[in-house]
């Protein structure tokens, strides 16, 4: 290997300067003895007033920065561009989207995610969010076969299934800033918790008293168990069902500071249950899949109208892409009367 032999005291001037001209080989550790240091370089004939010396020096470890780079053997340059570099980490399980053209090559994706992340399990996506339990067809690419994590998000530990209930860290932010808008002493209403990530974070950080409900039974259980597993400043209370049955059986005189409504692809069906639900001047926390603002403002309004209430929007965000042209899109709106 060509170096560069210069004396130690003059070693990282010279090596800032190498640097700097883009002649220090990056994939080699320099080396020292008592008296001079060894630089690896990539050139020789660009080097003045040196010593240049053959020496056997150390290759680094270098560290890819994205998982596509392990598949550069493997896959063409354009495979990899088409190759969806955004995955899902979930606890110790990574889920993946791979594109149709690249379902060949998906067991080498698979492992190249699971070497890159260092996690125990790879999934592939095989179906959309599906159902009333919101749960979507994974087939695992490489690891050990495992569904059940515990992911943890601003301190906090949520255990779940991956392919039995519905969690997306991508809304991570979207919590906390819920979380942090909500004032001690409030009541809400979360009318599709799934595992808890709202009402848990909510409760960790307020004292606030939260019904949390969902269809799904087996989320259920997991907000159940997250409960236990996190420590609360707040209370919460599970409740299984659909929300218009849990409403008319046991919420029918209740009312409520605050409501979220996070179910994006049928949010809006539930509006007129959350305007008779909300209190006067309360917060309902709106979600659904848009390509604009304009119509969940219009249907909450118009589930406002037929209460005789009035809207304020106090704010609007895109939370995250759902698909070319798509947002999934959050609306805060007051109701007062």
């Amino acid at each position: 290997m060509k170096a560069v032999k210069i004396p130690l005291k003059e070693l990282n001037n010279t090596k800032n300067k190498l640097m700097e001209y883009k002649n220090m080989n990056m994939n080699y550790k320099i080396k020292t003895d008592s008296e001079y240091g060894y630089i690896p370089i990539n050139n020789e004939n660009e080097i003045k007033n040196l010593e240049v010396v053959d020496i056997e020096l150390d290759k680094l470890n270098t560290y890819p920065k994205n998982f596509t780079e392990f598949l550069e053997d493997k896959l063409t340059e354009n495979e990899i561009e088409d190759l969806k570099k955004s995955f899902d980490i979930i606890g110790d399980i990574v889920i993946l989207e791979i594109p149709e053209n690249l379902i060949n090559h998906k067991i080498a994706i698979g492992k190249a995610a699971l070497d890159f992340t260092k996690r125990k399990s790879v999934y592939m996506k095989k179906s959309a969010i599906k159902g009333q339990t919101r749960t979507r067809e994974l087939e695992l690419l490489s690891g050990i076969p495992q569904t059940v994590t515990t992911h943890k998000e601003h301190g906090l530990r949520l255990k779940l299934d991956v392919e039995k209930v519905y969690f997306s860290p991508r809304l991570a932010t979207e919590r906390k800033r819920i979380a942090d808008e909500v004032t001690d002493g409030e009541k809400i209403l979360d009318m599709f918790c799934g595992i808890g990530p709202f009402p848990i974070i909510i409760a960790k950080e307020k004292n606030v008293d939260i019904v949390a409900v969902d269809i799904n039974e087996i989320a259920i259980e997991y907000l159940n168990k997250n409960i236990e597993l996190n420590k609360l400043k707040g209370t919460i209370s599970p409740i299984t069902g659909d929300i218009n049955n849990v409403v008319s059986d046991k919420l029918q005189t209740e009312k409520f500071d605050r409501i979220i409504m996070n179910l994006p692809g049928t949010a809006y069906e539930f509006l007129d249950l959350a305007i008779s639900l909300i209190k006067d001047n309360g917060i309902i926390n709106y979600y659904e899949f848009s390509d604009s603002y304009g119509q969940g403002i219009e249907r909450i309004q118009k589930a406002a109208n037929k209460k005789n209430k009035k809207v304020e929007i106090k704010t609007t965000r895109k939370v995250k892409s759902s698909s070319p042209g798509m947002w999934h899109i959050a609306i805060d709106a007051k109701i007062t009367s």
